[in-house]
């Protein structure tokens, strides 16, 4: 019994002194519990694997917009960090909370990617689809060896050849958006 006692008294005193070469007590912490709002909405903050809804309006540098949501009538719903927007949208909703409105600028490398002379093409027109007459501007689907497809734009055309740009539109261009968080649905 007395060493029972000993050892319980030399385990106090060790954890008396380990608790207190920590700096005191020992103490947990807990992330704060994610909120609703007053109509038992989730508020936030966003985070990878919720599935959010924004309004959205994107500009270029120049001002002129290229895309809105509200443009459409409804949001745009999707997986935060399921790769399903461009890295920059989707890093940008990450902690934000429902009715929170933001604005940030995306430098090419995180929207569409550079501007690639490489992906300008010039094709002989008998490598096109029989009877199909070409325009500039026109967007084509074309396959690839490994399968997968991709739209290209014809930029210019000549009696014998076609020239495809395979670009995204927006490539080599800066981004700004103004994001709304309309509303977040918790991931599991």
């Amino acid at each position: 019994m007395k060493v029972t006692r000993l050892l319980l008294v030399f385990t106090l005193i060790v954890t008396s002194v380990l608790i207190a070469s920590c700096g005191g007590e020992a103490t947990t912490t807990t992330e704060p519990e994610p909120t609703t709002t007053e109509t038992g909405q989730f508020s936030g903050p966003a985070k990878a694997g919720d599935t959010v809804a924004v309004h959205y309006i994107g500009t270029l540098d120049d001002g002129t917009k290229f895309d809105a949501s509200r443009d459409r009538g409804q949001p745009l719903s999707f997986t935060v960090g399921a790769g399903q927007m461009i890295l920059g949208f989707d890093n940008a909703v990450v902690g934000m909370k429902v009715g929170e409105t933001k604005t940030v600028t995306l430098p090419p490398e995180e929207a569409y990617g550079p501007y690639l002379e490489e992906l300008v093409v010039t094709l002989s027109r008998s490598q096109l689809e029989e009877g199909l007459e070409p325009f500039i501007g026109q967007q084509l689907i074309m396959s690839q060896p490994d399968g997968q497809v991709g739209y290209v734009t014809v930029v210019a055309i000549t009696e014998t050849d076609i020239t495809i740009d395979a670009n995204h539109e927006l490539a080599g261009e800066a981004l700004t958006f103004e994001i709304e968080m309309v509303s977040i649905e918790p991931g599991e």
